[in-house]
């Protein structure tokens, strides 16, 4: 995610920081969406309604020139049980954290092996995230880590695929082979 401060591509929860304005303390933050944005975040996720997205964020100074927010996010969403296609309702609730650098700063750069290959350690932080000008945006990261909270395939509970059959590897299958015609086919010279 690169942020930007182009008015165009705004997210649908947006929550501007002046990169200026951070001191090295942290500082408390709490943010929520306003029913415009829930509406516009149920689009984005594709999600049913969006009832409450909120945070608590620490944003501090991280290093020289870069930013650490770290905080927790709850939301209550509504999705589509993917059985039954009834309302269910989801909870995601998760500590976060993330680090913006500037673009161009070494921070920035990926670590490689001695085979130009990029290194990434899967249970390590995250790789900084860029951003250009003076600002990032909060809002877009605490959208983009609900995002990742979201249970692709909601079920009610109780609900199971009763009528789905696994096809059995046992079983005869009774339907002809195609190919049989070809068995008795041999070159004629």
């Amino acid at each position: 995610m690169k942020t930007s401060p182009d008015a165009r591509s705004r997210p649908p929860f947006s929550y501007a920081v002046k990169v200026g304005h951070i001191s090295a303390n942290p500082v408390t933050v709490r943010i929520s969406a306003d029913e415009r944005e829930r509406e516009g975040l149920a689009e984005l996720w594709k999600v049913s309604s969006v009832e409450e997205l909120s945070a608590e964020m620490q944003i501090a100074r991280w290093k020289k020139d870069g930013v650490r927010v770290r905080g927790h996010i709850t939301a209550r969403l509504t999705q589509s049980c993917v059985v039954t296609l009834e309302p269910v309702e989801s909870v995601v609730s998760e500590d976060f954290e993330q680090i913006f650098v500037p673009e161009g700063s070494k921070l920035a750069r990926m670590m490689t092996g001695e085979s130009a290959e990029m290194v990434l350690d899967p249970d390590g932080p995250d790789l900084p995230e860029t951003f250009e000008g003076d600002t990032i945006d909060a809002g877009a990261t605490v959208a983009e880590m609900v995002a990742l909270g979201i249970d692709p395939y909601p079920r009610k509970a109780g609900i199971e695929f009763a009528d789905h059959i696994e096809s059995d590897p046992t079983a005869k299958d009774d339907k002809p082979n195609p190919f049989a015609v070809l068995k008795d086919w041999k070159k004629k010279e």
